[in-house]
């Protein structure tokens, strides 16, 4: 317990109550850090996104089946729409953090460069009319790609010194999703992450189905 000394008599500061509602101040990042609520959920939905395209990449080559090329086709529009959220809300944070909206930070950096390498795949898919070639390079450039992925998010940013909280020089912040989240962040942060999983599968079904059926539509036209 701490202590104060008013007009030379001690006096115990009692901690006031943290209610459910209210959040850990986190050094470096104060209120700013509600913003994981939103940035990492659509930062973990992209990488689940781009994991899909792949394995049903991976489908096609093996059982040579369009399906599993639709199925891998909605599952990269719907990463790179994620992936294009991280980075939006990732910007916005940063200018009312670092006072601008990008700064070629690691993080930055690596998101960006998987916003190429995957927007550069739906170029390559909408420039192929036919679907058996367009399936096939489809399927190999989802499964190169996303080799690249894990690097991108998970360990480059972590490896080299940049502002983002977890770099490799950060000694105030650290990673968030940690003991300086408390049970109702915490409960909060789940939450969020299962909501936006839930979400994005409904929309992936959505998206598979619609593609299924402009496919009809285009044979028979």
């Amino acid at each position: 317990m701490s202590f104060v000394i008013i007009a030379g008599i001690t006096f115990p500061i009692v901690p006031t109550p943290l209610y459910w509602y209210e959040f850990p101040n986190i050094p470096g990042l104060e209120e700013k850090a509600k913003i994981i609520f939103f940035h990492v959920p659509t930062a973990w939905i992209s990488v689940i996104a781009f994991l899909m395209a792949m394995i049903y990449g991976v489908k096609y080559l093996k059982n040579k089946n369009l399906d599993d090329d639709a199925k891998s086709a909605s599952a990269l529009q719907l990463g790179m729409i994620f992936c294009i959220l991280a980075t939006v809300t990732g910007s916005i944070w940063a200018k009312f953090t670092w006072g601008a909206f990008w700064h070629w930070d690691p993080r930055e950096t690596s998101i960006f460069i998987l916003l190429l390498i995957y927007g550069s795949l739906l170029a390559l898919r909408s420039a192929i009319e036919n679907e058996d070639k367009r399936a096939r390079l489809s399927a190999v450039y989802s499964i190169i790609a996303f080799l690249t992925v894990p690097f991108f998010i998970f360990i480059m940013p972590r490896i080299m010194t940049g502002l983002h909280p977890g770099s490799a020089n950060d000694d105030n912040a650290g990673p968030i999703v940690d003991f300086k989240m408390n049970a109702n962040m915490m409960l909060i942060f789940y939450l969020s992450l299962i909501a936006f999983t839930i979400l994005y599968f409904w929309i992936w079904k959505i998206r598979y189905k619609t593609i299924i059926i402009d496919e009809k539509i285009h044979k028979n036209n």
